[in-house]
């Protein structure tokens, strides 16, 4: 005999937010219903450890789902703990509780709290009626005395009760489909859901007639890692990514204390992106018990660690009610700083005892480990011993050398780590800058990948030592190194009145382009060299700028002059001579020669015509015959940058760099 029920009115509103608001995708409906089958299963096989006297005791744990496209119905079925009357009416029951009305006036009034409050609700199995215009619930309890009940709803304001005709133990879902989700009686599409969603569910699937099992059901990330051979990582690699180059580097780790869970992360082979691969968008799958949660879970690593993939499953995780965003508790903290405490860990290993091998993974990835000096400072001393440079100590591109290596070979009386920012390694390892450091031993790390002009922001000083770089107009080397070599090799200086009329002749024709104009005391072998008066931590974000094609100004630095140099002699011969043509042309192009050696000239091939000109008068043309006055120089004088111009942007431009640079380095 059936029996009427009525939800209560506020169910029909509770149902349309569960059904609407809290799914994006329908296909969900089954990783639920599947869920609370395997939870069924489990409930089972630990009251079986206790009690004989249970239904259909010898019957296959397992679960089943059999499709009928003709009556466009879906069932799923499992052999687990079952309900009786009570416990269907209770568990299916719960949102006609009062608690419904509670929670639809909590939404109204913080819509923001759902995930704080949605946990109370077991409403999993509603998520079907995104797809079902009726859904019975068949069940037998496994207690040998209770008798089977059918449940019957269409998502209204009513449900039914009856007693069934159901002799084995369990429960049976029937999902009648609404005429347009008739694909979910198809079983490609039932076992594609299968596999990506609940592949790794403890017990068996069965679809349909099949006598294999279409999950997995043992997932490899639960077994010993001393039982796994490298080919299984490789397979189940492949198998996530489909990047069929594999992966460089697994980790494998499992705890039980101080909460249980079960990790196997990869580290790519490449950093370039798979047009194949599944998984568009950064993030760890996230499993509870087995169960797919979440496809990109972006919290249990941080930002600068997105390049690994992986796989994380913990029983100890509390759900919000659609699983689909997990709710903000002290185990998710717990657990991220766990994994990546142990991600670093394995890094900082391999980087010790397999350089080779680790440095194949930082040129894919080390951008990403860069922006985490910046951008997460509570784990700068985990980050830095990964930090890899080219140096000056072999002037071998093809070389790297750590931090801690640097500082064991500093010359005497150096406190000081230096570095020099450049596009590239060829254009920085011919920087003026670097003269005296070559002159004097001194060694320098070259900053030459784009985020490398971030890390003064996070990288300011290690073990005790501050970083400098090599354009600082504060440096001071008269007593870094060994000077010997570079004083035996000294030319004579201008004299005092020489050097301070060039000195006019220069800043009166640069103007607001510079800041100043001044004698270097580190320049050797270069004229000229630009100096940088800006301290701050920002000071390269124009770099970054100019990388986006954002509007950028560039810094006005000061101009240092090599009063040793011949060019800095021949130039002062030439004051008062009365070619004054030739003089400013020299001093346009010392200028923009600094810019194109610091990489910041704008538009370098507008200094042809002036090069043409120049070499026509170091070959012999009388200069005066040079219109050098019809040659136009390109530097406009820009406007001072502040420090001030840069809030805001500091660590925006790490999320677009990627785009803008090439897909090969990846930031």
């Amino acid at each position: 005999m059936s029996e009427q029920h009525s939800f209560q009115a506020e169910t029909q509103q509770l149902l349309n937010i569960l059904i609407h608001s809290l799914y994006t995708e329908k296909e969900i409906f089954l990783r639920e219903l599947i869920s609370n089958a395997s939870d069924a299963l489990n409930r089972l096989q630990f009251e079986m450890l206790t009690n004989d006297d249970v239904v259909d005791a010898e019957a296959e744990l397992a679960v089943r789902i059999a499709l009928d496209e003709e009556a466009k119905t879906l069932t799923i079925s499992d052999s687990g703990i079952g309900m009786n009357r009570a416990e269907i009416i209770a568990g299916l029951g719960t949102i006609a509780k009062s608690g419904a009305k509670a929670f639809i006036e909590a939404m109204r009034e913080k819509p923001e709290s759902a995930s704080d409050i949605i946990g109370q609700f077991g409403v999993g199995f509603y998520s079907a009626f995104m797809v079902a215009k009726q859904v019975d619930v068949i069940s037998r309890s496994y207690r040998t005395e209770d008798e089977a009940v059918k449940w019957s709803a269409t998502g209204g304001t009513n449900y039914t009760l009856e007693n069934a005709d159901k002799t084995s133990r369990g429960t049976e879902v029937v999902i009648h489909l609404k005429d347009d989700e008739e694909e979910f009686t198809r079983g490609f599409r039932v076992k594609d859901i299968i596999r990506r969603h609940s592949d790794y569910v403890a017990f068996p699937i069965y679809v349909d007639d099949d006598e294999e099992p279409t999950n997995k059901q043992q997932a490899i990330w639960r077994r010993n890692p001393s039982e796994i051979e490298d080919e299984e990582y490789d397979s189940f690699y492949k198998m996530l990514t489909m990047d069929f180059a594999g992966a460089s580097h697994h980790i494998h780790m499992r705890a039980d204390v101080p909460m249980q869970f079960y990790a196997l992360l990869f580290v790519p082979g490449s950093g370039q992106q798979n047009m194949f691969s599944p998984r568009k968008e950064p993030g760890l799958k996230l499993y509870a018990r087995k169960v797919l949660i979440e496809e990109y879970n972006r919290e249990l690593l941080p930002e600068y660690l997105s390049f690994v993939q992986g796989v994380v499953d913990s029983e100890d995780l509390p759900l919000s009610v659609s699983r689909e965003s997990i709710q903000a508790t002290r185990v998710m903290a717990s657990l991220k700083k766990t994994i990546t405490r142990r991600a670093l860990n394995e890094l900082k290993r391999m980087a010790k005892n397999d350089r080779d091998k680790y440095l194949r993974i930082y040129q894919e990835f080390g951008a990403y480990l860069k922006q985490g000096l910046v951008v997460e400072s509570e784990d700068r001393s985990d980050i830095e011993p990964l930090m890899f440079f080219q140096t000056t100590h072999d002037e071998d591109p093809s070389q790297y050398h750590s931090l801690d290596e640097y500082v064991e070979r500093m010359s005497e009386n150096q406190d000081d780590i230096y570095y020099v920012v450049a596009d590239d390694y060829s254009s920085g390892s011919r920087s003026p800058h670097l003269d005296a450091f070559r002159q004097r031993g001194i060694e320098a790390l070259y900053f030459t990948h784009p985020v490398d002009a971030m890390l003064p922001m996070g990288l300011t000083d290690f073990k005790g030592h501050k970083l400098v770089s090599v354009d600082s107009a504060e440096l001071d080397l008269a007593d870094v190194g060994d000077a010997s070599e570079a004083e035996a090799k000294s030319a004579a200086p201008l004299e005092g009145d020489s050097f301070a009329a060039l000195q006019a002749r220069v800043k009166a024709t640069l103007g607001g382009r510079v800041s100043d104009v001044r004698e270097s005391k580190t320049l050797v072998g270069s004229p000229a060299r630009l100096v940088s008066e800006d301290e701050s931590a920002n000071r390269y974000m124009f770099r970054i700028n100019r990388l986006l094609d954002k509007d950028y100004e560039l810094p006005v630095k000061a101009l240092e002059l090599n009063p040793r140099h011949p060019l800095m002699h021949n130039l002062s011969g030439l004051i008062g001579s009365g070619d004054d043509a030739l003089i400013d042309a020299v001093v346009e192009q010392v200028f923009e020669t600094a810019l194109l050696q610091d990489g910041i000239h704008p538009d370098p091939s507008s200094m042809a015509e002036r090069l043409t000109l120049l070499m026509e008068a170091a070959t012999g043309s009388a200069s005066a015959d040079l219109d050098f006055a019809e040659v136009k120089t390109v530097i406009s004088e820009p406007a001072v940058v502040e420090p001030s111009d840069f809030e805001g942007i500091v660590l925006d431009p790490l999320d677009e760099v990627e785009d803008a640079a090439d897909a090969s380095t990846p930031l």
